[in-house]
């Protein structure tokens, strides 16, 4: 028998308890910070904590261990210099800092956050991660190489893209880049010029007007 208008379908068995939704990456950001004294920024939906280069592991091993932060999938710098090779100089001028980045997350939910820390460009160096999370041998070498920052601790900072003998570290500004010399930075379109007193217009191309009389 058909139901009648007045009869409506049984609504789905509501759950016996709703789940408690996860902590938002804004306040997770926040506890963390809390929790290593360090302060927290949320931009565009990116999560930032800044902390003390002294504090660097000690931090990042608590927003493992405390938040489950287990995961990490990212590490490397950020050269904030007023010093480049090539092309203008930021305007303003920038405060001159190695920025160390590592981006750590959990498992459950998705959330990333990344750590921040400063430190000098004279004598970069900052405590090795590999005890935390074995993952990040292999970032900061590729970091070692390319901004000349030391990872005390680290077990074997050998070099993974470069041959023995270079000199310089390439992702530093201040490294020269001969493809940078011979275009200028930041790729100006190569455009030829005009000849100031070039010869006037040729004749109008197409096809040639035959005359049948002729």
């Amino acid at each position: 028998m058909t139901a009648g208008p007045s009869e409506a379908a049984a609504p789905d068995a509501a759950p016996e308890e709703a789940a408690a939704p996860p902590d938002g990456l804004a306040e997770l950001a926040g506890r963390v910070a809390a929790a290593v004294g360090g302060r927290a920024e949320v931009t565009h939906g990116t999560a930032k904590i800044r902390v003390d280069a002294s504090a660097w592991k000690e931090s990042v091993t608590a927003a493992r261990d405390r938040f489950g932060l287990v995961f990490l999938s990212w590490l490397s710098a950020v050269d904030w210099s007023n010093e480049a090779a090539v092309g203008d100089p930021p305007n303003p001028p920038v405060e001159e800092r190695f920025e160390m980045l590592c981006a750590v997350s959990d498992l459950e939910a998705g959330r990333l956050v990344l750590i921040s820390a400063d430190i000098d460009r004279e004598n970069p160096s900052i405590d090795s991660l590999c005890g935390v999370y074995p993952g990040a041998n292999w970032h900061e070498r590729e970091a070692a190489e390319m901004f000349g920052i030391d990872f005390a601790g680290h077990p074997d900072l050998t070099k993974l893209y470069l041959p023995d003998g270079f000199e310089g570290h390439p992702l530093r500004k201040s490294y020269p880049l001969l493809s940078r010399e011979v275009k200028p930075w930041p790729g100006k379109v190569d455009v030829e010029e005009m000849p100031e007193n070039g010869p006037g217009p040729g004749p109008a191309s197409g096809p040639s007007t035959v005359n049948p009389g002729a």
